[in-house]
């Protein structure tokens, strides 16, 4: 008898079509055993020879299906109580103590959209899907993936579709979503009292409702989607309103690669992001401008590609080349699933409202990327994403990370695992600290995780905190505070698997500092366990707290007020925009002893900044005027100029504002002016971390935090910072921004429970 090798292959291998790739290459090879699934990844047991099982190992790694994701292989040589005679695929188990992976949504393959016009029981099934594409982490409700523990269990397969399910050698074979226009989930299109049911007419009246300038409400992958017709500013408007988000830009879908090459610039990379299989928005440049009305005086635009068979329907009976598409909730508020609480809402507000009957147990947004440096940059971390887990040194099992406030995240720790939520949304909105709530209860069901210890930010105000706080009370558990600098920097180490001491930059707008000030511009020197704070950028004023991250002229108020004393040389255009009685009321205000906030932010310098050249003085949204600073900046890429070579690395604002200053008075363009301070800030960053990294003999340098989702500045930094010889490590897979802070915390947490002082 031939020996017999249990097998164990870890990492995202379940929903992918892995099992039957196992099937068919055994097969071929004429081996004999069999294959499972279990809540650790897939089992096999193999009787082989040990030539054999190697050249099967071999192909597995080389040929897995392009989804998949192995992370570990396991193989223990075992006695053969009986002989296989065959190689088959058996029930899943679900004994196994582990937890796998569940593979995110897919966006619907090329196979699957041929069938969609061609297959008899699928044409113009809507939900047409195969192991290659299709609902995955939107349905799942737990493990392992198995269609009894997905919404699709609702669904009774037809004949048809059952033997696809049960045959190894289809495409379909244990699909869990499979279905088709015999047995599956269907659309419902509803205009005031009239209910449409064809699915034919539905995309007609969606194609002639977006035609006449209207909105269309339209039930997606996870959750519920506005459109309009990308082309036309009246319906933008309109759409705007129902929002209620006035400037903040809109992603657009688009229709085919011939429409991206003539209105974007588009990088082979930034080509990659958009037509994998994640299908995510991807920032571009444009080319020419779409409409001002989508991303107002910005000329980047959030991009993205049809995902499902009716987006591609859509476009074919319209006509259209893009249109807008962005989550039908007002802005702030939590994407909504459910039909009931959709139609309550959507019904009366939209032209056209469509939904379907597949639940959706895990809402779930569009990602969002940008290329930088030539690698994609994850901003936002959801469909396409979520759940995919990030490996870790450290043992992280039992620990339940809490995230920041804006940009929620949580993160559970599940062996080496750390699991990443879902982008969730600001938490000072009560409906998206509920659906926070909810989405941590759901995925702990999903994965069946019990918090051992808690890990939150050191901010005593953030409401994660608070949640923390209370959850440790009630169940009597551990919690760790982590500084939110700290937790930036290690995320970073997580992702490149850093173990070692290194230099980091930390720049964000607010992080709460050990001295109880905002910080926001940090150099740390750090490992996982514990960092010391070598410098920062000089304190200044917060006039008025919160109030000044979103009236950004307070900031520019502020440094003035610092550097020079006196309010002389503010700009007569700032005068003028804010009002000489509001800038008298603050200069009270800043001389005034219960003013006594401070900040090291560099998101309010950038703020300050843009407020000085008149870019902006009010931020709408988050990081508005950051990000038309940056833009503005790109227009005037070939001034080299700098206000201060900064040579002996020290912090120099002074030097800064007044080179800008000067550039203002003598009419200067505002965009050379702009880039002049991008360079300048680099230069002084470049010299800090030089300086730091020769007192200390450290050469590796962490870039984290949300300033970092700026693609000028990373660039020209991590340049400079290259050309002196510095290691530079930058997130890619991990949010720069406060979406990653969660992997951060638990890291530290992990790092510091587990006594890992040794790494290096």
């Amino acid at each position: 008898m031939a020996a017999q090798y249990e097998i164990t292959i870890k990492g995202l291998v379940q929903g992918v079509g892995f099992r039957p790739f196992i099937y068919v290459l055994a097969h071929e090879l004429n081996l004999r055993g069999t294959v499972e699934n279990n809540t650790s990844g897939v089992f096999i047991q193999l009787q082989s020879t040990e030539a054999q099982k190697d050249l099967f190992l071999q192909r597995i790694v080389n040929e897995k299906p392009s989804v998949s994701h192995i992370a570990d292989i396991e193989i223990c040589e075992t006695e053969a109580k009986f002989e296989f005679h065959q190689f088959s695929i058996v029930a899943s188990n679900h004994s196994c103590g582990d937890i796998t992976r569940i593979s995110p949504d897919i966006a619907i393959c090329d196979k699957c959209l041929a069938d969609y016009h061609q297959q008899s029981h699928r044409i113009h099934y809507p939900f047409v899907n195969c192991t290659h594409c299709g609902p995955r982490f939107s349905i799942v409700e737990s493990i392992p993936y198995d269609r009894p523990f997905t919404t699709m269990k609702e669904f009774e397969m037809c004949s048809i579709c059952n033997d696809e399910y049960k045959n190894p050698l289809d495409r379909r074979f244990h699909a869990q979503p499979v279905a088709c226009n015999h047995c599956g989930p269907v659309y419902t299109a509803y205009i005031g009292e009239t209910v449409i049911n064809d699915y034919q007419t539905i995309v007609d009246k969606i194609a002639v409702t977006l035609l006449k300038g209207g909105i269309v409400a339209l039930k997606g992958v996870g959750g519920f989607n506005w459109l309009a017709d990308a082309t036309n500013d009246e319906a933008v408007k309109k759409l705007r309103e129902l929002k209620r988000r006035y400037i903040k830009p809109f992603a657009v879908m688009c229709n085919s690669e011939k429409w991206v090459t003539e209105n974007m610039i588009v990088s082979e990379k930034e080509w990659e992001q958009l037509l994998s299989w994640r299908r995510p928005i991807v920032l571009l440049n444009e080319k020419r401008k779409l409409s001002s009305q989508i991303n107002d005086h910005l000329h980047t635009i959030g991009v993205m590609f049809p995902y499902m068979a009716i987006h591609y329907e859509i476009f074919k009976k319209s006509g259209l080349e893009a249109i807008v598409f962005t989550s039908a909730n007002k802005s702030g508020e939590p994407m909504l699933r459910d039909n009931t609480d959709a139609r309550a809402y959507l019904l009366n507000s939209s032209d056209l409202y469509v939904e379907h009957n597949r639940a959706i147990y895990n809402r779930v947004d569009d990602s969002v990327i940008r290329v930088i440096d030539d690698k994609p940059q994850v901003m936002r971390r959801a469909r396409g994403y979520a759940p995919e887990p990030i490996m870790n040194i450290d043992d992280v099992d039992g620990g339940l990370a809490f995230g920041a406030e804006m940009t929620a995240v949580f993160a559970l720790g599940v062996g080496h695992q750390i699991l990443m939520s879902q982008y969730i949304g600001d938490l000072s909105d009560y409906e998206v600290y509920e659906a926070y709530k909810d989405t941590l209860n759901r995925l702990s069901t999903l994965f069946h995780f019990t918090p051992q210890y808690l890990v939150c930010d050191s901010h005593p105000q953030y409401l994660s905190s608070k949640l923390a706080e209370q959850i440790a009370k009630e169940k009597k558990l551990p919690l760790y505070y982590i500084q939110h600098h700290h937790a930036h920097a290690v995320s970073v180490m997580v992702e490149y698997d850093l173990t070692e001491e290194c230099l980091a930059l930390s720049m964000d707008g607010i992080g709460y500092g050990d001295d109880g000030e905002s910080w926001g511009c940090e150099v740390m020197k750090c490992d996982r366990i514990q960092y010391e704070r070598l410098t920062h950028l000089p304190y200044v004023s917060l006039p008025g707290g919160d109030k000044a991250a979103k009236e950004c002229w307070r900031m520019a108020v502020s440094y003035l007020y610092a550097i020079y004393g006196s309010l002389d040389m503010l700009p007569p255009t700032l005068i003028n925009q804010v009002g000489e009685d509001k800038i008298h009321q603050l200069s009270r205000l800043l001389i005034s002893p219960l003013n006594n906030q401070l900040t090291s932010s560099a998101g309010r310098l950038f703020d300050a900044v843009a407020s000085l050249l008149g870019v902006c003085y009010v931020n709408t949204y988050q990081a508005e005027a950051a990000m038309r600073l940056e833009q503005l900046a790109t227009t005037a890429l070939f001034d080299t100029k700098i206000y201060s070579s900064h040579a002996l690395g020290d912090w120099d604002m002074s030097s800064i504002f007044q080179g800008m200053l000067a550039d203002i008075k003598d009419n200067v363009e505002t965009a050379i002016v702009a880039m002049r301070f991008h360079r300048s800030l680099v230069a002084q960053l470049v010299a800090i971390m030089q300086r730091y990294a020769n007192e200390t003999n450290l050469n590796k340098v962490l870039l984290a935090g949300g300033v970092f989702q700026n693609r000028l500045l990373s660039e020209l930094l991590i340049k400079e910072l290259e050309d002196k010889g510095l290691d530079v490590y930058y997130p890619t897979i991990i949010p720069c921004n406060d979406g990653g802070v969660a992997v951060g915390q638990l890291a530290i947490a992990a790092a510091r429970l587990n006594k890992k002082n040794d790494y290096a």
